[in-house]
């Protein structure tokens, strides 16, 4: 029977066991250069005994920024701080993905530089509000992506995706989930659009897939993963035909060879259970457990086949050492949720380990 604690091969990858790290922004990326902080190398070695680590969302462009103190990709500085994050996760032995992550309407003009104004497939205001600088904001109506723009959206993850690879990052993950903008493309309420990309399913898929075939053409498709969430209303977002739809976005995804599907399961898991007989490379779960957090408990659906890789956010935000603890059956610190964004040092990088701290 397979265990979590069991390798596995990843695109490229042979990771030591099935324990992923899942995306969480940490907001500590303070500055004009939107830089991985100096403690962000520390905070990614310590939880580098994960079997992959996909790291927080990274915006692809100064436009893609949605909270403030967020990290890009899209400089000379962000690439240099990036590669000290990935040499740190290499030299403890470590795999490490970059999540390319754009906000889409998920954002305020406060959080972007002069001129610039969220974008989205439609000029359609999300009912949600955004933390900025100057608190929590409405969202506002966001710019209408031509087709040319959305062309030029294309390139600028291909360019994010050539400068993960040069900052060291082992391969990116495209997050199409959680209400930014590939799954605003996807979701009826936030594509309204009669042309190529929107419309039909085939229209509404039709972003993500271009998207994933020009990353995977850049870096190698063995290198690419790819998250969805389908049917989660977060960041205000309505989905019908849902099952229709993720079965053709991942069958298309499917044909591009990428490295896994990273799942956020927010609907019964009988759709899951389909997404996976559709997938053929390997299939990251993260469970619905709402309100609580994946756990222990969680481990069986590694053995039983339902997932080939269970993701952790918030229990590994506060154990650096969760594969350790894991495989003990505890105990959990427990995560400290007044720190999870932005602040400084405490609550990111002196989560004890089971035997002191973690360098």
């Amino acid at each position: 029977m397979t265990s979590t604690f069991d390798p596995v091969t990843v695109g490229k990858y042979q990771l030591a066991n099935r324990i992923v790290m899942a995306p969480m922004s940490r907001s500590r990326a303070y500055g004009p250069g939107a830089c991985p902080a100096p403690s962000t190398a520390r905070y990614y070695r310590q939880r580098a005994t994960a079997g992959l680590i996909i790291s927080e969302g990274i915006q692809p462009s100064p436009v893609g920024q949605g909270y403030p103190a967020t990290t890009g990709l899209y400089s000379a500085e962000q690439v240099a701080g990036w590669r000290a994050v990935t040499e740190a996760v290499h030299e403890a032995g470590g795999v490490i993905f970059g999540q390319l992550m754009h906000a889409g309407r998920i954002g305020h003009p406060s959080n972007l530089p002069a001129g610039l104004r969220p974008v989205a497939p439609s000029a359609i205001a999300a009912n949600a509000k955004v933390f900025t600088s100057e608190g929590p904001k409405d969202c506002v109506v966001p710019h209408e992506l031509s087709a040319a723009e959305i062309a030029g959206t294309i390139a600028e993850f291909t360019t994010a995706a050539n400068n993960a690879m040069a900052a060291g990052f082992d391969g990116v993950e495209i997050h199409g989930a959680n209400g930014f903008l590939p799954h605003q493309f996807l979701a009826d309420n936030t594509n309204r659009r009669s042309d190529e990309w929107g419309g039909s399913i085939e229209g509404r898929i039709r972003f993500a897939v271009a998207l994933a075939s020009a990353v995977s053409g850049a870096v190698g498709g063995e290198r690419v993963g790819f998250q969805i969430s389908p049917g989660n209303p977060y960041n205000d977002i309505v989905e019908t035909n849902i099952q229709p739809t993720y079965l053709e976005l991942v069958a298309a995804l499917d044909r591009l060879n990428l490295a896994y599907l990273n799942v956020s399961e927010t609907q019964d898991r009988a759709l899951t259970t389909r997404l996976r007989a559709g997938w053929s490379s390997a299939f990251i779960l993260n469970p619905g457990t709402t309100p609580g957090a994946t756990g222990p408990a969680d481990l069986g659906l590694v053995a039983d086949g339902t997932t080939d890789l269970l993701s952790f956010g918030a229990l590994f935000l506060a154990n650096p050492d969760l594969p350790h603890r894991l495989a003990l059956g505890g105990p959990f610190n427990e995560p400290d949720r007044a720190t999870f964004y932005g602040g400084g040092d405490h609550g990111y990088i002196d989560y004890p380990s089971l035997y002191g701290s973690i360098a």
